[in-house]
C-alpha cells in the first residue's frame, strides 16, 4: 500500500490507534512532528486527539498541503466524548472546519473514535481545564445536563478508557478501497 499514517497524541490513546491501524494496513505510522510531505499518489491518514475544541497537530500537518490527482486524505479524531451523539459530532465537525482548509475538508473522509482519560497523568493545564469544565457543569441544574455531562461528572478524577481498536475496521476498509481505486486507475492508464 502507498500511504502514511500520521498521528497527534499527547497521552497515548491516539498513538495506540495509529499503531494498530499500521499493523492492520502495513502502512508506517509516525508522530505529526515527523511529517514533512506527502509522496506522489499517496493516502494520508491523520489520527488526532481532540483537545479544547481542536485536533492535536492537524493544522500544522496539513499546512501547505494540497491534494493532487490520486491523493487521498482520511482524518480520524480521537476524543472522550461519544461521537454517536449528534451534538458531540457537531462540535467535532466545527473543530475540523477551523483547522482544515475548505478544499481539504471537502475531499477528506472523516471518522471519529472514542478515547480515554487518566486524570493522574494529565498535565497541570489539562487538569485545570477539566476542573473548570466540571465546576461549570456542577453549576448547571441537573435536569439541564446532558447524559454526557452526567458521565463526565461521575468519572471526574478517574481513569476511563473507551478505546475500541475494532472501530478501526471501517478506516482500514477505506484505505483498502482507496488503494484499490488507485491501482485500478493505474491499470487503466497502461
Amino acid at each position: 500500500m502507498d500511504g502514511l499514517i500520521v498521528y497527534g497524541s499527547k497521552y497515548g490513546t491516539t498513538r495506540r490507534y495509529a499503531e494498530e491501524l499500521s499493523r492492520l494496513t502495513g502502512l508506517s505510522a509516525i508522530p505529526c512532528g515527523e511529517f514533512h510531505r506527502l509522496a506522489e499518489g499517496s493516502i494520508l491518514i491523520y489520527l488526532g486527539a481532540l483537545y479544547a475544541g481542536g485536533v492535536l497537530g492537524l493544522k500544522q500537518t496539513v499546512k501547505g498541503l494540497s491534494l493532487r490527482e490520486g491523493q487521498r486524505l482520511i482524518v480520524a479524531t480521537v476524543g472522550l466524548a461519544d461521537p454517536k451523539i449528534p451534538q458531540n459530532r457537531a462540535h467535532i465537525c466545527a473543530a475540523l472546519q477551523k483547522q482544515l482548509p475548505p478544499e481539504l475538508l471537502e475531499r477528506a473522509v472523516l471518522f471519529h473514535l472514542r478515547g480515554g482519560i487518566d486524570y493522574a497523568v494529565l498535565s497541570p493545564r489539562h487538569r485545570a481545564m477539566m476542573s473548570a469544565m466540571c465546576f461549570s457543569l456542577r453549576r448547571k441544574p441537573a435536569r439541564q445536563r446532558s447524559a454526557e455531562d452526567h458521565a463526565l461528572l461521575e468519572t471526574y478524577g478517574k481513569q476511563i478508557d473507551f478505546t475500541d481498536l475494532s472501530a478501526l475496521a471501517p478506516i482500514a476498509g477505506e484505505i483498502l478501497r482507496a488503494t484499490k481505486q488507485r491501482n485500478d486507475s493505474l491499470d487503466d492508464s497502461l
